[in-house]
C-alpha cells in the first residue's frame, strides 16, 4: 500500500464548496481506500491505496466529490515520497521563517520558468517565489493574505491548465508526517 494526500482545491472558503471532513473521510473510505485521515477544514486527507497512480486517483476522487456534493472539486494526489522531496528540496531557510511566511503551491504538472517570465521578483520584495519539482515556493513575510507577490503568480494566463492549490508550511510538514505514520 502507498499513502498518499489528495488536496482539495478551493473548498469550505466563504461558506463556499462545503465539504465537511467527516463526510470527505467517509466517502474515500467508501471508495476502498485505507488508512483515511483529514487535516483542518481546507481539503486535505491522507490514505493509503493499493492501485492507480496520482493523476487517476485525482480523477477518481475528484468524480466521486462530484457526484456526492454536487459541485466540480479540483483535487491533486501526491504520494508520501513527493511530499517528502517537496520539503527536502525547499530552497527558503524554513527552519529559520515563521511558517505563515512560507508556502507551497502544488501544481498538477511542472510549470517551465518562462511560464512566470512576466513575474520580477524584485518587483515584490522582500517577497519571493522558486520552482520546484510541480511546486512554486512563494515567501511572503507578511503572509499569504497580504502578498502581492501570490496575487501575480495567480493569474489565470501564467498558470493556463494547471491546478494549483497552496498549503502553508505547516500544513506541508503535517501531511508529510501523516503519510509517513
Amino acid at each position: 500500500m502507498t499513502m498518499y494526500a489528495a488536496l482539495l482545491r478551493g473548498i469550505n472558503v466563504g461558506g463556499h464548496k462545503k465539504v465537511p471532513m467527516a463526510e470527505l473521510r467517509s466517502l474515500l473510505s467508501d471508495m476502498g481506500f485505507g488508512s483515511v485521515r483529514t487535516h483542518l477544514q481546507s481539503g486535505n486527507a491522507v490514505f493509503d491505496s493499493g492501485h492507480g497512480d496520482e493523476d487517476s486517483l485525482a480523477t477518481e476522487i475528484s468524480t466521486a466529490l462530484a457526484e456526492h456534493f454536487g459541485f466540480a472539486v479540483d483535487v491533486l494526489v501526491r504520494d508520501s515520497d513527493y511530499l517528502q522531496a517537496v520539503i527536502d528540496a525547499c530552497p527558503f531557510p524554513a527552519d529559520k521563517l515563521e511558517p505563515k511566511q512560507l508556502h507551497v503551491t502544488y501544481l498538477s504538472k511542472q510549470v517551465r520558468p518562462e511560464h512566470l517570465a512576466s513575474v520580477d521578483p524584485l518587483e515584490f520584495a522582500p517577497e519571493d517565489y522558486k520552482l520546484g519539482d510541480r511546486a512554486l515556493y512563494l515567501y511572503a513575510p507578511e503572509g499569504l493574505g497580504r502578498s502581492r507577490l501570490a496575487v501575480a503568480l495567480a493569474r489565470p494566463a501564467l498558470l493556463k491548465g494547471v491546478i494549483a492549490t497552496s498549503r502553508n508550511w505547516n500544513t506541508v510538514l503535517k501531511l508529510a508526517e501523516l503519510t509517513h505514520d
